[in-house]
């Protein structure tokens, strides 16, 4: 049976035209559990089938093990898809819960090499920075990746986890193509000055997350009991104690509007974000990331779906009856710089 592919869309005024809807890999080495690795190479291949063309990844996902398992699949489809990488997030192999920024030039120079090798090709699509510490100015991290361009190591640049202001300022030292960070049902602090600077400016937006962790998807009666051992989220204060069942509650319109177009709750919620693009002017492609076929296609539906102006009024008071952070240790967030 054949897959219906999505729409294709511009990422920003120059970048290279992509899905509407990309491919976050990073579940596939970690954080939500154990992986079935033939499924998720199945998956892969799901994506170039239904037209999802932005597939994601960084350095740190698995330590560089997100970017080596991609690679055959890179190797397979380098012509199909725009790849996207990052760097700046730092772990040691002595301390599992370490996680320190650097995004000075020869870090950077240094993480493109390493992602380059691991990743097996000769230039990477789009290369974002993953955290921002302003420690390093942007003029010296933002015109160290513009070196990488010029070099022929990489095509577009990315950033990750910026305000308004610093996006700004970066497209001021080399254009920035795209923006990523956090934006969901869940998650709309991106909306207090980042959206309107990369409207402005022509910069896409990627959000990551856009199932709020799959929290959106109203798969977790209780949090607590429905994650793995392993699952990260069970450390997020979102799907935590009382937290989590005051969240479930805030799914009801949510499931309300499902039911009536004969949609799926995640697919819902995917349809809100890839409607931020009309309401805010700019490109959006979010990132839904899974490990099944049958959760890749459920998603790219949702870029077929129209939400009518009364389910998205529906909609707009969640985010503000969240409860709890979207990380317990909000710190490396442009929300924390706001």
């Amino acid at each position: 049976m054949s897959i219906e592919k999505i729409a294709k869309v511009r990422l920003g005024h120059d970048g290279p035209e992509v899905g509407v809807q990309g491919f976050g890999a990073m579940g596939i080495s970690e954080f939500y559990g154990d992986t079935d690795e033939a499924a998720a190479r199945d998956t892969l291949e799901a994506t170039v089938e239904a037209g999802v063309t932005l597939i994601d990844t960084a350095d740190i996902y698995g330590e560089g093990a997100n970017e080596t398992f991609l690679a055959p699949f890179v190797a397979a489809h380098r012509d199909e898809i725009t790849l996207a990488t990052k760097f700046a997030v730092e772990r040691r192999p002595d301390d599992p819960h370490y996680r320190g920024v650097r995004n000075d030039a020869a870090y950077i120079r240094q993480a493109v090499d390493r992602s380059l090798s691991r990743l097996g090709v000769d230039v990477i699509d789009l290369y974002y920075m993953h955290r921002r510490t302003p420690e390093v100015p942007l003029s010296e991290s933002v015109g160290a990746m513009g070196e990488l361009v010029r070099a022929g190591k990489v095509k577009y640049l990315g950033l990750s986890e910026v305000t308004g202001a610093e996006l700004r300022e970066a497209h001021a030292v080399h254009p920035i193509t795209a923006v990523q960070s956090e934006w969901s049902l869940f998650s709309r602090d991106v909306e207090i000055s980042l959206v309107g600077a990369a409207a402005a400016l022509g910069v896409a937006v990627v959000p990551y997350s856009p199932l709020g962790r799959g929290f959106l998807t109203g798969a977790f009666a209780d949090a607590s009991k429905d994650l793995a051992g392993s699952d990260f989220r069970k450390l997020q204060p979102r799907f935590t104690g009382d937290n989590a069942a005051a969240n479930a509650a805030l799914l009801e319109p949510v499931h309300k509007i499902a039911a009536a177009h004969g949609a799926t709750a995640a697919q819902v919620a995917l349809a809100w974000v890839q409607q931020r693009a009309e309401v805010h002017g700019l490109t959006v492609v979010p990132i839904p990331g899974t490990r099944k076929r049958s959760r890749l296609l459920e998603n790219t539906g949702a870029t077929r779906l129209r939400l009518t102006d009364g389910e998205l009024a529906l909609l707009e008071p969640i985010a503000a009856q969240v409860k709890g952070d979207r990380y317990p240790d909000m710190s490396s967030t442009s929300a924390a710089r706001e």
